[in-house]
């Protein structure tokens, strides 16, 4: 019995359980083998000895940081033709160029998108595997060739042999010239470009930078790579068909000598990658509409954090102001209207608050029902909250006025506020939440619900900021579930707007 050990596919490098149990379950479904390492070192002792057909390498790792350990693996010939995905949360077009110079196939963003992660894995495999396929190919026909050079019928079924390869392959093969003409194509390249025959395709074609690429410039820049560097892989380019259309197209294109080192022309191969360029299109655009989704259901800065890969996001901030606000008596108005009136009123009067927050520069933190929650001074800190968020008060309770109830009658809210320090972060994995704890939080709760209809009842915290701005109204003391006895005030308005109302009655 062989007690040999299953091939390995895949080697997960990453010293992050969350995202490597993520990985291994999605690529496990997948049927791919998985093998994971912690660490640099232990990746260095595994990959080696398993030769996996992809490596996925996170760029932070415990011991040494992923570039290195892309370099080190590039540089063994036992593992340097094997693919590495780089995966990381750093954004940066430098730090994807660092990875590409390290020897880096393709980079992955974190967070990532499950089907991009799908795509780019399946890919890289599919292009190593060609290249595999074509290198072993070429081999046998380099050997075949070496070993009967002295014999002219060796030489005659060495031809033939590479003459199938050339026209019987799935992917286009071809040479071309020096000055940019094809000195021949296969069948399948000639197919690929919309040509009926290799024999049309060559004929037709005397100028490749005009006839096959979109850009004429891109055959220049990719001669340019070619005479540094001698090949060039997976050359990402849109080309033009027989009729006009365009495509996208992934080359692998080498330089070509005689036996005494005399340039001959160019060889390469094609693949069609346009259905990858839609799907990475389509990712994209997917990738962006969440981003939108996500700054609307949390504050930009948070949402650009939990963006850049942050796990954990909580603050203590020591000055925020709080309001909670509740339309009054509004289960016995809901039972008179429709579903369909019921959401469309709620609707409307939340989105008039939710204008008046972003004019005065407040963060909505969440309705519930028919209560309301806005905060001031947050996620960015500033310095004029509390007047900015009384300001807000005193607009909703005059708004709610144009809004009717069943009976004709406008609708009217209680209003609470409180200043102080708070707990802010956000909760969940998948729906997130941006929310607040805290004494102050509980505070401004309790004001809503122990007030009057159409009047904003605060704290003495806010009072004693407040007071030289705002008019306010002692309402004395009331007794607060945790509190016991405390003394509120109502806020009436501003001081100047009031002054400026007993001047015109006089």
């Amino acid at each position: 019995m062989d007690d040999a050990p299953a091939a390995i596919d895949l080697v997960i490098v990453d010293d992050d359980a969350e995202t490597t149990r993520l990985l291994h379950r999605l690529l496990s479904q997948q049927g791919y083998g998985i093998q994971v390492a912690e660490s640099g070192q232990q990746a260095l002792e595994l990959i080696p000895e398993r030769l996996p057909a992809l490596v996925l390498l996170d760029i932070i790792l415990p011991d040494i940081d992923g570039y290195t350990l892309c370099q080190q693996l590039k540089t063994n010939p036992l593992t340097a033709e094997i693919p590495v995905i780089v995966l990381s949360s750093l954004v940066d077009s430098l730090d994807k160029v660092k990875a590409f110079q390290a020897g880096a196939s393709d980079y992955i963003t974190k967070p990532f998108a499950v089907q991009e992660v799908l795509v780019r894995v399946q890919n890289q495999l599919n292009l190593a595997q060609q290249r595999q396929q074509l290198s072993r190919q070429n081999a046998l026909l380099v050997q075949e060739v070496m070993e009967r050079t002295q014999m002219e019928n060796a030489l005659i079924a060495a031809e033939i042999n590479y003459r199938s390869i050339f026209e019987n392959a799935t992917v286009g093969i071809f040479k071309a010239s020096v000055s940019g003409k094809l000195i021949s194509v296969n069948s399948s390249m000639a197919s690929l470009y919309g040509y009926d025959s290799a024999e049309e395709m060559v004929a037709t074609v005397d100028d490749i930078s005009r006839q096959i690429y979109l850009q004429p410039q891109r055959r220049a820049e990719l001669v340019v790579y070619l005479n540094r560097f001698d090949k060039i892989t997976d050359a990402e380019s849109e080309v033009f068909r027989k009729d006009g259309s365009t495509f996208w197209v992934s080359e692998d294109i080498w330089k070509v000598w005689d036996k005494d080192g005399t340039f001959l022309h160019y060889e390469g191969i094609v693949h069609d990658i346009s259905e990858r360029r839609q799907m990475e299109t389509e990712l994209r655009q997917q990738r962006q509409q969440a981003d939108r989704l996500l700054v609307n259901i949390l504050p930009y800065r948070i949402a650009q954090r939990l963006k850049g890969g942050a796990r954990t996001i909580a603050e203590n901030l020591d000055q925020v102001s709080v309001l909670f606000a509740d339309l009054v008596d509004f289960t016995a108005a809901s039972s008179e209207m429709t579903p369909r009136q019921l959401v469309k009123m709620l609707n409307e009067v939340f989105s008039m608050f939710d204008q008046l927050a972003e004019f005065h520069r407040l963060e909505k933190i969440k309705t519930i029902g028919d209560a309301y929650m806005v905060a001031g001074g947050l996620p960015t800190p500033n310095d004029d909250h509390a007047e900015a968020i009384a300001q807000f008060a005193l607009d909703i309770c005059d708004a709610i006025q144009q809004f009717q109830r069943p009976d004709g009658k406008a609708f009217q809210i209680r209003v609470g506020i409180n200043t102080g320090s708070v707990v802010a972060g956000v909760i969940g994995r998948r729906k997130f939440a941006y929310d607040l704890w805290g004494d102050t939080v509980n505070l401004a709760s309790r004001m809503e619900a122990t007030g009057e209809a159409q009047r904003i009842q605060v704290t003495p915290h806010l009072y004693e900021r407040l007071k030289d701005k705002f008019q306010f109204e002692p309402r004395g003391y009331i007794t607060v579930k945790g509190r016991g006895q405390m003394m509120t005030y109502w806020l009436v308005g501003r001081l100047e707007a009031i002054s400026g109302q007993e001047d015109n009655s006089r």
